[in-house]
């Protein structure tokens, strides 16, 4: 489903229309499949709905969803992200949700509780952090970024194929390497490059979750690299109303190498956002 530019919207799970419904947002270089798995164990009889984010997926590129919006087309944000899903959502008739995501979906979700807390009933933040980029790891997106133009492919971040896993999971499960490295080649390179500068550009939104008023949970693996437990730890220590899960024997990606704890934790938020 797109709608005027926006993005493309998934139902992942058709579900009963009185409850709310769940909202996934993807992380970095994926699309909504990395969803899959855990929307198969979710407990209950929720609406699950995974849009794909500005150029990843069937989503239209940066520019012209930012031009949807009514923004210069050089605009390059996680804000534009935000406004993004909520404007798709706002055109599918979702006016209220809960939202989790991944990484880079997790920044996403932290702008949309800001920008559109209306719409946030509960937010899940798995894999992922508070803080903004420091000056080495915003240097290294832009790096990324121009590398990906020049040579017009993202070989450039096919190493995230194993980085992303824990270093559990890169030696014991072959096959997940193998499917992200088939989610990443599906991925368009200015979608690449657009991301992570718009990941190098997000503020800390650490006052936003201190500011959240609705039930929250936070899931890390505990062999995370990207997004490592102390920083869960800290979006912990702010969110009001919180539950931390820490996954044993996987990294950055728990959605993939262990669903069933994620679609578990997704679940209970489902129910205290009811």
């Amino acid at each position: 489903m797109t709608t005027d530019g926006m993005l493309r919207l998934h139902t992942l799970r058709q579900g009963a229309e009185a409850m709310l419904p769940l909202v996934l947002l993807h992380g970095f270089p994926l699309d909504h499949r990395m969803w899959l798995d855990v929307t198969d164990l979710l407990a209950g009889d929720r609406t699950v709905l995974a849009p794909d984010l500005p150029g990843f997926g069937d989503s239209p590129v940066g520019p012209d969803v930012a031009e949807a919006l009514g923004e210069s087309r050089a605009t390059t944000s996680v804000e534009v992200m935000a406004d993004a899903v909520a404007a798709t959502l706002t055109a599918a008739g979702v006016d209220r949700a809960v939202v989790a995501g991944l990484s880079m979906g997790g920044y996403v979700a932290m702008a949309l509780a800001e920008r559109h807390p209306g719409m946030v009933a509960g937010l899940g933040l798995i894999d992922t952090k508070s803080t903004a980029d420091d000056d080495a790891a915003r240097a290294k997106r832009f790096e990324i970024a121009d590398a990906v133009l020049a040579e017009w492919r993202v070989d450039a971040v096919f190493g995230m194929r194993t980085s992303v896993l824990g270093a559990t999971n890169r030696v014991a499960r072959p096959d997940l390497v193998e499917r992200l490295e088939r989610w990443i080649r599906d991925q368009g390179p200015f979608a690449v490059a657009w991301a992570q500068r718009a990941m190098a550009a997000r503020p800390d939104r650490t006052g936003v979750l201190a500011a959240f008023e609705g039930p929250s949970v936070v899931v890390v693996g505990d062999e995370d690299e990207l997004s490592p437990v102390p920083a869960a730890e800290h979006m912990v220590s702010v969110l009001r109303d919180t539950e931390l899960v820490v996954v044993h024997g996987a990294g950055h990606m728990t959605s993939n190498e262990s669903p069933e704890p994620v679609a578990s934790a997704l679940s209970r938020l489902l129910l205290r956002a009811r």
